[in-house]
């Protein structure tokens, strides 16, 4: 049962899966996934325990259906870091710190999101949708990559290869961040710092 002081808000009408997965999405960051309940969430939005399994038949179906649409704002954060795409007349790096603050922003806000997005994308039996919905979010990295390869900014190579050995060091600092090792407030330095040195090292050498 999830333990935060604020009374959740009641559902009235309209789209009651939205306020389910909200209300889930709650409960997930305040208490972690074991404290999610389908007869829980339908309590906290005020329908009847049986109404949830209209739209999510068991537990597993509504944590996938989290990751999913967590993994679509994802997608849309990045794209909007990503204004412009290949028009975008921005020099590499600072392309790429653009997508980088996008990425760690929305890692620190929904830590408990994000660990349940790849944790149900790579699970045995994920669904072909959340499967797609986590490959769709990383278009624009792969983009950028792509776009950084063909401008000669970035080492020559299988463009998924190189973006998921760049966007590491991307991912690793959001990971320490939300461990506790890096402070929050030092990001604003610590993030464009960080994509210089992944820079230099994704640069085709001579």
């Amino acid at each position: 049962m999830a333990t935060s002081t604020e009374t959740p808000r009641r559902y009235h009408h309209g789209d009651l899966r939205t306020a389910l997965l909200r209300r889930a999405e709650d409960v997930l960051a305040e208490d972690g996934a074991d404290a999610l309940s389908l007869r829980g969430i339908a309590r906290d939005v005020g329908v009847s325990h049986a109404a949830p399994r209209r739209h999510f038949p068991d537990k597993q179906a509504l944590l996938d259906a989290l990751a999913e649409e967590g993994f679509r704002r994802l997608g849309r954060a990045l794209d909007d870091g990503a204004a412009g795409g290949d028009a975008d007349p921005r020099p590499f790096v600072d392309r790429l710190v653009a997508l980088a603050e996008a990425y760690v922003g929305f890692a620190v806000r929904h830590a408990a999101l994000l660990e349940l997005m790849f944790t149900n994308k790579y699970r045995p039996g994920a669904s072909p949708a959340l499967v797609d919905a986590g490959r769709r979010a990383f278009e624009a990295p792969f983009a950028l990559m792509a776009a950084g390869q063909s401008a000669g900014d970035v080492v020559a190579g299988d463009v998924e290869r190189v973006t998921t050995a760049g966007w590491a060091g991307v991912h690793g600092l959001a990971a320490m961040v939300n461990a506790g090792l890096v402070d929050v407030e030092a990001l604003p330095e610590l993030l464009p710092e960080v994509v210089e040195r992944l820079v230099l090292g994704l640069r085709p050498r001579a």
